[in-house]
């Protein structure tokens, strides 16, 4: 398959196109296929996505969107530096490790289908967890188990993001007074403690890259991440992954690090990327000793007005929503997770290990560890990375 060209900043490039038996690692060789897949926007479920937060609006993707985590360049860096956790369902690479949403790859409701056809022939269920509403993969797998297996649905939690237009060229007119003063009172103090500057960079291929993501790796340690160890410098296995995923997107011109600077020191980050004119937020982190002028939230005030200013549709900062989401928006994307039981001896231990786990989470005074053992299913060894492609 021929590579797209990288585009400049301002055309941002569109969806990749890929053939899901042949780039996708699944169907024709090991389909490791995640817990995590699409369902058909019914309107009972609609109601039930719409009913998780009243103070939340559920606004599903345009028909047609694909997700980062669809494209070849997120399932080869997963499959490469992330195990797959549960051996006995097809997982999607990655999705797990890192708790975004996902979906199938595919291209169009054709290829879907054909996924979801050789899904349904395969023994092991599926547990699809996040996807998005609307998606054609939701509808093609209940078509594909239809008459030799069952497909369940079950609404998941939603990702906050913000809808852009022109409006969002100055975010701050987008909040009230009294938060326009807080971030008028951050930018003195960090002006004040330095030569203020913010970056949006989209790095070239090579190793020119390596020192920017040293850099914003470095970032994030010095937060409360770091202190908890959970920061990519620390991660044996989300850091080599997002290394991985970085060049790889690099390659393709969707890489966006973002900074921002104090006398030029950096002390905020943001990895991202820019794909289907949507700008996807996968790590933030800042530097915890300035943390009074409030790094981390005038570097997302600059990136949302960059790129409201690129034209893009939407500002994805994907995750769930959370404290620190809700003051900045309150529209969720809405997910589903699907789970697919075949006609087959796994398929039928799968369903009733769920409906016993359900049953236990229902009466958690009644304990039963025999459940318990049944539903986590023996440990697995997340410390070796899978064989590359």
């Amino acid at each position: 398959m021929q590579r797209p060209a990288p585009v400049s900043e301002s055309a941002p490039r569109p969806a990749s196109q890929f053939s899901p038996t042949t780039d996708a690692p699944g169907v024709a060789g090991d389909l490791a296929l995640e817990a995590r897949a699409n369902v058909p926007a019914s309107t009972l479920l609609t109601a039930a996505l719409a009913g998780q937060d009243n103070a939340s609006v559920m606004v599903p993707y345009p028909p047609g969107t694909h997700l980062p985590m669809q494209m070849p360049l997120w399932l080869r860096s997963a499959k490469l530096h992330l195990p797959t956790q549960r051996r006995n369902r097809w997982a999607l690479p990655g999705t797990l490790e890192t708790g975004e949403p996902a979906d199938l790859p595919w291209q169009d409701e054709a290829s879907a289908l054909t996924l979801a056809q050789e899904l349904a022939r395969q023994p092991l269920p599926l547990d699809i967890a996040r996807v998005p509403l609307g998606s054609p993969s939701l509808e093609a797998l209940r078509k594909a188990f239809r008459g030799c297996g069952w497909v369940h649905l079950q609404p998941a939690g939603g990702s906050p993001f913000i809808a852009l237009d022109t409006s969002w060229h100055q975010p701050e007119s987008h909040f009230n007074a009294g938060r326009q003063s807080d971030f008028r009172r951050a930018r003195r103090r960090a002006q004040a403690a330095g030569e203020l500057g913010f970056e949006v960079l989209t790095p070239a291929p090579g190793a020119g890259l390596d020192p920017l993501l040293a850099q914003a790796f470095e970032v994030e340690s010095r937060s409360w991440k770091g202190s908890g160890g959970t920061a990519l410098v620390h991660d044996k296995l989300l850091g080599p992954f997002y290394r991985s995923l970085s060049h790889a997107a690099a390659q393709e011109g969707l890489l966006r690090l973002c900074f921002m600077r104090i006398d030029g020191r950096p002390v905020a980050m943001q990895l991202a990327l820019q794909f289907e004119r949507r700008f996807w937020l996968m790590k933030i982190g800042f530097d915890a000793a300035f943390a009074r002028c409030s790094p981390g939230q005038l570097l997302m005030l600059h990136t949302i007005g960059h790129a409201a200013m690129q034209g893009l549709d939407s500002y994805e900062m994907l995750g769930s929503a959370a404290p620190w989401t809700a003051t900045w928006t309150r529209t969720l994307r809405p997910f589903v997770r699907v789970r697919a039981y075949p006609a087959s001896w796994a398929g039928a231990r799968a369903f009733w290990v769920d409906a016993l786990g359900a049953a236990r989470r229902r009466w958690p005074l009644r304990r039963w560890p025999w459940v318990q053992r049944l539903v986590d299913g023996p440990p697995v060894e997340l410390t070796a990375p899978r064989q590359a492609l």
